[in-house]
């Protein structure tokens, strides 16, 4: 997480500042999103600067290769495997932009090797966290001796519209945090092993989530349909996804799932059937640290690997 860290009202205050916004009605909308408190990639103060996408971006440079390099550094660390043994980076991150990517300059600094396969990844948003470990998957199925490396970061704060009064920025403005994470994933070893994944593309659903991106750099779409969309899809999905394995929901311990809002959150656990406590973790995480984009999901693995283990619910 960034060193910056802020209560909810103080960034509702000095985003009110910034913009043209009606506070009181910015309140509501930053109250409703559950979250309590964020860490940010700059000091308050310091978002008053931001006043072009250049500008903006530039920021977005210098600070995600501060953290990658940090979240990767750890992770080694705790895997206790040197930087040249990883032979795959894979990096995610859909808050700025970078060419070279900051996978080669992240590479650099920690001291991975020079042939190192790397792989920049933009564009996933919020899925990317859970894409990318399915796709690290992928490559040690191939290369089971290997290491192979993910790292995502998101510095949500950075995409901030002070021009956007629409209902979508300002749910944004209060759902939002900044964060980056990694993880070491080896074909052999030790450690949580991933049996299957899955994806599912869903066609003409574009403007439920994304980026308009132009002069003013990236502005949210939100699209209030999507918790609709999740109640008719996710449940009929995610059961057939276990069956093929001869699961049922009710044989899983634990979820780990993307905290992308109040909204989401309850649809999951409504159309899934879940006892009510089944996404503490989740909820903890948006209530601490906000939607943290592909981040989040990365975040709530680590801290469910971390509290006691569960039995099936």
């Amino acid at each position: 997480m960034p060193e910056h860290r802020y209560g909810q009202a103080e960034i509702t205050e000095a985003f009110s500042r910034l913009t043209d916004c009606d506070e009181e009605l910015l309140r509501r909308f930053h109250a409703a999103t559950g979250v309590q408190g964020r860490n940010l990639a700059l000091p308050l103060a310091d978002y008053a600067k931001l006043d072009s996408f250049a500008r903006a971006n530039d920021v977005y440079v210098e600070r995600a290769l501060e953290l990658g390099e940090q979240a990767l550094a750890g992770a080694l660390r705790k895997a206790d495997i040197p930087p040249e043994k990883v032979d795959l980076l894979l990096f995610c991150s859909t808050t700025g932009l970078s060419t070279p990517s900051l996978d080669a300059k992240i590479a650099q600094r920690i001291g991975l090797r020079p042939d190192v396969k790397r792989v920049p990844v933009f564009g996933l948003g919020c899925a990317a966290g859970a894409s990318g470990l399915s796709r690290l998957h992928d490559y040690l199925r191939g290369w089971p001796a290997h290491v192979a490396v993910l790292v995502c970061v998101e510095l949500c704060s950075l995409t901030i519209q002070r021009d956007d009064t629409s209902i979508a920025n300002l749910i944004a403005s209060g759902l939002f945090g900044d964060a980056a994470a990694a993880v070491v994933a080896t074909g052999r070893g030790p450690g949580p092993e991933v049996v299957a994944t899955r994806s599912r593309l869903y066609p003409d659903t574009e403007h439920l989530m994304g980026w308009n991106v132009g002069d003013h750099g990236f502005r949210i779409m939100l699209d209030a349909d999507l918790t609709s969309f999740v109640e008719e899809v996710l449940a009929a999905d995610i059961k057939a996804f276990l069956a093929d394995y001869g699961l049922t929901t009710d044989q899983v311990a634990n979820w780990i799932c993307h905290p992308g809002g109040p909204k989401v959150i309850e649809k999951i656990v409504d159309t899934l059937g879940l006892p009510p406590k089944a996404l503490d973790v989740t909820w903890r995480s948006l209530r601490e640290h906000g939607n943290l984009s592909s981040v989040s999901v990365l975040h709530v693995l680590q801290e469910t690997r971390a509290g006691p283990a569960r039995p099936p619910c």
